[in-house]
């Protein structure tokens, strides 16, 4: 029996099913869920609420809900989207592995779920478990194709799960999984390297941010420190 849960009287159940969906995206060794995050979120923001009220005596009227809409908000950002987001970059990235270690094994001339089993046993990554466990729901009952697609939903990144779903009906319906591989980890090698290409041309616009807060202010406070020491004595 489900435990009561006030934040599903409150929500809709197309919200909730929204937020289940992300949560899953965060991957099977996720201890979040639905209802514990809501509730959680929901009595720490109200405790916001009345502490700032409490803390803030002129304006805490004015205060609390600003603070508590802000926790509100961004938790869920931090929390799910955050997480996503970095889930994803990690999951391309030892992708690339994977797939490399399961073209080679296919083209050994194993099919594509002896090649699963092999691949994920020999590869340590979070992206390999999240196979070995469709591989074990295919050992206790469910189609490869079905695993598969039940895998998709836990994996945050379109990239990936379209090389899945390639694999996927290349084996449902017969054509070339080494070619289908070798294309898609031509497309992810050069995602990669178009990331980290970003991530150098981000690095001015660090610099120069990292600049104005704290080297700009050091300049400008030796520059003024006579004139100041002048004014004070």
């Amino acid at each position: 029996m489900r435990k009561f849960s006030p934040t599903r009287k409150i929500y809709s159940k197309k919200t909730l099913e929204k937020l289940d969906a992300k949560i899953k995206l965060l991957g099977s060794n996720t201890k979040l869920s639905v209802d514990n995050f809501l509730n959680i979120r929901l009595i720490i923001s109200i405790t916001i609420f009345f502490i700032s009220l409490f803390i803030f005596e002129h304006y805490g009227y004015l205060l609390a809900p600003f603070l508590a809409i802000a926790f509100y908000i961004l938790t869920y950002y931090y929390f799910i989207d955050y997480k996503i987001s970095k889930r994803t970059i990690k999951l391309e990235k030892e992708a690339v592995t994977f797939f490399e270690v399961l073209l080679l094994s296919v083209e050994a001339g194993n099919d594509l779920l002896q090649s699963l089993i092999t691949t994920s046993n020999n590869v340590d990554s979070e992206f390999s478990s999240e196979f070995k466990i469709t591989i074990n729901e295919v050992k206790y009952s469910k189609t490869l194709n079905r695993a598969l697609k039940d895998m998709r939903k836990r994996i945050p990144s379109d990239n990936i799960n379209n090389i899945i779903l390639n694999i996927s009906e290349a084996s449902l319906f017969g054509g070339n999984i080494i070619d289908t591989l070798n294309n898609q980890i031509d497309f992810l090698q050069e995602k990669r390297i178009q990331h980290v290409r970003g991530e150098i041309n981000k690095l001015p616009i660090k610099i120069s941010i990292i600049s104005v807060l704290f080297f700009i202010p050091l300049i400008l406070l030796l520059i003024l420190a006579p004139v100041l020491i002048n004014i004070m004595y």
